[in-house]
């Protein structure tokens, strides 16, 4: 059996008033805000800040997203958002994140970003150093 990898990031939160619905549920648009918030930790955690991954000349945009709610989270409950890298491509790379209360899994998503020519805004293979940094992540 394969010893799990470390998530590339954990971020915590609180669940704030104004992301619950009208049943005191966090309503599920935000679920996905939690997700992006997150992906900026890891930017930050592997390049050092967003700005310095865009020195790069690369960008990254959402292509396809999808979520499974396994337990409602409500207002002013801790949760931790955390970020695995689960398939690097060509020009695309997919992530796994999970959002836990405590050890219950709230909420679990995937979403596929493609590295663009910020210039361009086009599908676009990102530099060597990009590519390396997360080949690392999956032992390549």
């Amino acid at each position: 059996m394969t010893e799990p990898r470390p998530p590339i990031a954990e971020m915590p939160l609180r669940v704030r008033y104004h992301e619950c619905d009208g049943q005191g549920i966090v309503f599920n648009a935000h679920y996905l805000a939690y997700v992006d918030m997150c992906s900026f930790e890891a930017e930050k955690a592997l390049f050092g800040s967003h700005d310095e991954f865009l020195a790069n000349r690369v960008d990254v945009v959402v292509a396809e997203a999808n979520l499974k709610f396994r337990s409602p989270a409500r207002y002013d409950e801790d949760l931790v958002v955390s970020q695995y890298l689960n398939h690097l491509g060509t020009t695309s790379l997919i992530f796994d994140f999970e959002i836990h209360r405590g050890e219950a899994l709230v909420a679990a998503a995937t979403v596929r970003y493609v590295f663009i020519d910020p210039a361009t805004l086009r599908p676009a293979a990102p530099p060597d150093a990009v590519r390396k940094v997360y080949a690392a992540l999956l032992g390549d």
